[in-house]
Order: C-alpha cells, then sequence, then structure tokens
C-alpha cells in the first residue's frame, strides 16, 4: 500500500501545492507579498496530501490493508 500511496500523493500534492499557488495569487492580501507566500503555500499544498494521499490508497485497496497478510 506504500508504493499506491506515493504514486497518489505524487498527484495529489502537485495538485494542492497548484491551488494553493492559485489562491495566494487570487488573494490581494496575499498577492502583495507573493513572493514570500508562494513557496509557504507550495509546502503546506504538498504537506497536507501527505495523510490524505494515505486515506485514498486506503480506499483504493478497499480497506483490506496489506494484500499479503490475506
Amino acid at each position: 500500500m506504500f508504493k499506491v500511496s506515493i504514486l497518489v500523493w505524487i498527484m495529489l500534492g502537485t495538485t494542492l501545492a497548484g491551488i494553493s499557488l492559485i489562491v495566494v495569487l487570487m488573494v490581494p492580501s496575499l498577492a502583495a507579498n507573493a513572493i514570500r507566500n508562494i513557496p509557504y503555500a507550495v509546502a503546506v499544498g504538498f504537506a497536507v496530501a501527505m495523510p490524505l494521499s494515505y486515506v485514498v490508497a486506503t480506499r483504493i485497496r478497499g480497506g483490506q490493508g496489506d494484500a499479503r497478510k490475506a
């Protein structure tokens, strides 16, 4: 399940980083200091994607856990 989680994290992290980047650029108070806020927003997007990717990978596996245990 770890491999599936890594693959999901790559896709989900990129998506959430892009969404957070757009939010920084669209909110005027955040866009005023965009050069400082963009790296933080992208890092938060990737960090939030880590636990979400584990949840998605568990759902993909059907909540079964590790297949080798069966």
